[in-house]
């Protein structure tokens, strides 16, 4: 008997490595701070049509709304309740976008809040997203409702009850970070809590959820709050089906607490690959292209079925969170695209996309002074619409990368090769590499100050390939360079090094 427990709870937790993507569909993309209306549009017209397997959401639950700084991005993570109205929308909104995003095969991930609520200086008042009532000072959230038992100031031992030493597990537990009031997740009511708030979006019909800050969570607390939540909604997934789990845990190593403590729960966000592919691909370091032939565990990274990759995410593009000044944004753009094309074409990891809005960045002594800037919003605080232009790009300050021709065709890219193995490689011992998917696709990067001109086995069918870099196959004509793979899948490339985008990929659904 004790053997069937120990297999079951081990057959759960697999279950939650799975993000449960639809019909060939393999990557997320983060709609950071979109409005449900928005997101539900972009899944119709857009993700859907393109293949975009789920948009991870910012925090539906309610939050404070700070004046100063005016409205920052971070009061999506300063939770007063689980109502579900945010700077996004209300409920009803929330509910039709999931609604709208499912039946066009587009899962909806929710970025979940539960390791603590607002800010220890957060006030008093109606001053939240729902306009409920609550009291940061007293610990009184009463529509929770939470009350001081509930938070682990009695648990936290430092002079000042915040955490001051990462290399003390028990303070990154247990004590606030950043001065947010920190929840007694070992308490069966506050788990019953969170339990309830997660279980009511999964019934919506969310896929999954993107856990914040599980670094300074318990596992064991963890794994009796994900084990309570019920199976997704039998609408849109099959039966018996667990949500899928992605833990926030930043570990770039040397550290008291290590993401692998949470692989057994789900996922986990494998901070080091945007660190180290940002390094690579700005040539910092000494580092290489070629070195990464083992790219993924060979670097030292997490086992492939617990890792959720991206070369950025909305903490670090802002300096904040994990990476420092290695991390590449869409501010670098033609280093930027290169990267996110090497990550969708790798098979390591589930891969997520940023989609991010413009700030204007006032960098002082290397740290940005506007970091905290939010959305882009009317004078009254409400976040501006996302508008479509001509050319589909967006408006109103919003970047859509995900609508990039060069990262929407990757997308694609790694649909097409989902499955296939890493092959065919070829370096020139610098920074100029090709590798293959089987005989589904094949890429060939130029990240030197010199021309490439090269002839290699791309591992192909023989015919003629249109570049998904350059262009893009329309009404089986090519809009981009055109590739040649004779018999043998031997096929001629040059690539500037002063290229627009120095790379070029193919597929087979990119053959003409």
């Amino acid at each position: 008997m004790k053997w069937l427990i120990l297999v079951a709870g081990f057959g759960l937790s697999l279950a939650q490595h799975n993000p449960h993507l639809k019909h060939g569909r393999t990557s997320i993309v983060h709609l950071f701070e979109w409005r449900w209306a928005d997101i539900a549009a972009e899944c119709e017209r857009f993700l859907g049509p393109n293949g975009f397997g789920g948009v991870q959401i910012s925090p539906p639950s309610e939050h404070i709304i700070l004046n100063n700084p005016w409205r920052p991005w971070y009061q999506r993570y300063q939770p007063i309740g689980y109502k579900l109205c945010s700077r996004s929308g209300t409920e009803a909104e929330l509910r039709d976008m999931i609604t709208r995003c499912n039946n066009v095969g587009v899962n909806i991930y929710v970025d979940a809040v539960i390791n603590h609520m607002c800010g220890s200086a957060g006030g008093e008042g109606t001053h939240s997203s729902c306009g409920s009532w609550f009291s940061a000072p007293h610990e009184d959230f009463p529509s929770v409702p939470y009350s001081s038992w509930d938070f682990n100031d009695n648990k936290c031992h430092t002079s000042n009850g915040e955490i001051q030493n990462y290399g003390d597990a028990n303070q990154v537990r247990n004590c606030r970070l950043e001065g947010l009031l920190d929840l007694a997740l070992e308490k069966d009511y506050v788990r019953g809590k969170v339990a309830e708030y997660m279980n009511k979006l999964i019934d919506m019909g969310v896929a999954g959820i993107r856990v914040d800050a599980c670094k300074h969570m318990w596992p064991g607390d963890l794994q009796n709050v994900f084990g309570r939540l019920h199976n997704l909604n039998t609408k849109w997934f099959s039966s018996g089906s667990r949500p899928f789990i992605y833990q926030e845990v930043i570990d770039l190593g040397g550290e008291a607490i290590s993401a692998k403590e949470y692989f057994h729960l789900g996922r986990v966000t494998e901070f080091k690959y945007g660190a180290k592919l940002g390094t690579v691909i700005r040539k910092w370091n000494g580092e290489k292209l070629s070195y990464t032939r083992n790219w993924g565990e060979g670097w030292g990274f997490m086992p492939n079925g617990d890792a959720v990759v991206f070369v950025d995410n909305h903490d670090n593009q802002r300096g904040s969170g994990a990476g420092g000044a290695s991390i590449l944004t869409f501010f670098e753009s033609r280093l930027y695209k290169m990267a996110v094309g090497y990550m969708l074409a790798h098979p390591y990891g589930v891969t997520r996309v940023m989609s991010s809005y413009r700030w204007d960045r006032n960098f002082v002594n290397g740290k940005d002074q506007n970091y905290w800037v939010g959305p882009p919003s009317n004078s009254d605080g409400s976040t501006k619409p996302v508008t479509i232009n001509a050319d589909l790009t967006c408006g109103n300050g919003w970047v859509c990368e995900h609508r990039w021709r060069q990262i929407k065709n990757m997308v694609k890219f790694r649909n097409v090769v989902n499955g296939q193995p890493h092959s065919n490689w070829w370096d020139n011992q610098s920074n100029q590499v090709a590798f293959g998917r089987g005989n589904r696709g094949f890429i060939i990067f130029n990240n030197d100050d010199w021309d490439l001109d090269v002839t290699l086995n791309t591992g192909m069918p023989g015919g003629t390939y249109c570049d998904v870099i350059s262009g893009q196959k329309e009404n089986g004509r090519c809009t981009g360079k055109q590739i040649q793979a004779g018999g043998d899948g031997r096929a001629h490339f040059k690539i500037s090094s002063r290229d627009e985008d120095p790379f070029v990929a193919i597929h087979a659904e990119s053959k003409l």
